[in-house]
């Protein structure tokens, strides 16, 4: 059963009729109620109670837009999308399109990332280069060989890049001090949580991923996970889940944090810019790589099979006593070059989504207040 909504409204020919029952008939005015109902002027009205992207309207009958109208303002159509929906499904179509043109640079990380560890059998060279793990794959696996791994990364992105931009705006409202406003704490736990959310949701396709772009004669994500199954049990698909919530945390909370700042400083005429967004988001991603990046670098040497890393306390010594500490920095610069578009994508993207929620719903305030101007007349 629908929700009653009690609504007051001025209406000409009832003011008058009320003008002229005031002058007459007194009983009840005082007291207890004991006047003729139907000696005075009564009127009922349909009302409708609808909520538009999160923000609630009470609308009179025949406020509502008309589908004419509608589509004659596609802007507020808009409005009529839950805005969980609408961030949702912008964030997953964002993060697939970011991970897919920059796939090939994440391969080469990871083949530079975990090189050492994968021919540490062999002789005691320390590490590869950018340039030769690119001809590597090249060589050994074609043009396709870019793009290894990258399926079960856009599948694990779509709900991560979803869950982390959703959960973010969720935090930050629960950790908004009694004023309502959020301290820099506050934005960088909201940040640190929204990572680990995501992370923790998606981890085991992580290292589907992982595996199916580095280890040699797999083909399918089917393959890897049985192999995985079989030889190491579930286990396996949570290897390195402490460094990768311990990595995450701080590159997420400064990130998000960083760009919220950095956007609320800017001049109120260019916050609106998408190149502002852009540029403010090239920034924090910066900041938040060169700082976590040693981290991940532990965490996939723990992802690795046969890895002798157990711990981060283990895996930090343990890659600097190998490779030196320019080991924890190892695929640095392939990382970089697709870490910094991809974040700005995302970043910029959700900014603008949110710019558009807040416009749709004044297009739709708008079209309701032109609607009870004619209703009225």
């Amino acid at each position: 059963m629908g929700e009653g909504v009690l609504t007051w409204r001025p209406i000409p020919e009832l003011q008058r009729a009320a003008k002229a029952w005031e002058g007459g008939e007194e009983e009840g005015r005082r007291g207890e109620f004991r006047g003729r109902v139907r000696d005075r002027p009564f009127a009922s009205l349909t009302v409708e109670r609808k909520v538009v992207s999160d923000k609630e309207f009470v609308l009179l009958q025949g406020e509502s837009p008309t589908v004419g109208q509608l589509l004659k303002h596609p802007l507020a159509m808009l409005a009529l999308v839950p805005k969980d929906a609408a961030l949702f499904a912008a964030g997953a179509v964002a993060g697939a399109a970011a991970k897919t043109l920059t796939a090939p640079l994440d391969r080469v990380k990871l083949i530079m990332q975990t090189h050492g560890i994968r021919v540490m059998e062999e002789s005691g060279r320390r590490g590869i280069g950018f340039m030769e793990a690119l001809a590597l794959i090249g060589k050994d696996e074609g043009v396709k060989g870019y793009w290894k791994g990258n399926l079960p990364q856009v599948i694990r992105i779509i709900p991560y890049s979803a869950v982390q931009l959703f959960s973010y705006e969720a935090y930050k409202k629960l950790f908004r001090g009694e004023d309502g406003e959020l301290s820099v704490v506050g934005r960088l736990a909201a940040g640190a949580c929204a990572g680990m959310t995501s992370t923790l949701v998606t981890y085991p396709l992580d290292v589907l991923r992982l595996r199916l772009a580095v280890e040699p004669g797999v083909k399918t994500m089917s393959q890897v996970a049985l192999n995985m199954l079989r030889d190491e049990g579930i286990a396996s698909f949570y290897s390195g889940l402490g460094p990768s919530l311990l990595g995450i945390a701080p590159y997420i909370a400064v990130n998000f944090c960083v760009f919220d700042l950095v956007k609320k400083s800017l001049p109120e005429e260019f916050q609106k810019r998408p190149e502002s967004s852009l540029a403010t988001a090239l920034v924090s991603a910066t900041l938040a790589t060169v700082t976590c990046y040693p981290l991940d670098t532990v965490r996939r040497q723990m992802q690795m099979k046969g890895s002798p890393y157990r711990t981060v306390l283990d895996a930090i010594p343990g890659i600097v006593q190998r490779d030196g500490l320019i080991g924890l920095y190892r695929g640095f610069l392939p990382n970089a070059l697709k870490n910094l578009p991809n974040s700005s994508i995302r970043l910029t993207t959700f900014d603008t989504v949110k710019g558009l929620i807040v416009a749709s719903q004044k297009e739709f305030q708008r079209l309701v207040e032109e609607n009870r101007v004619k209703f009225d007349s």
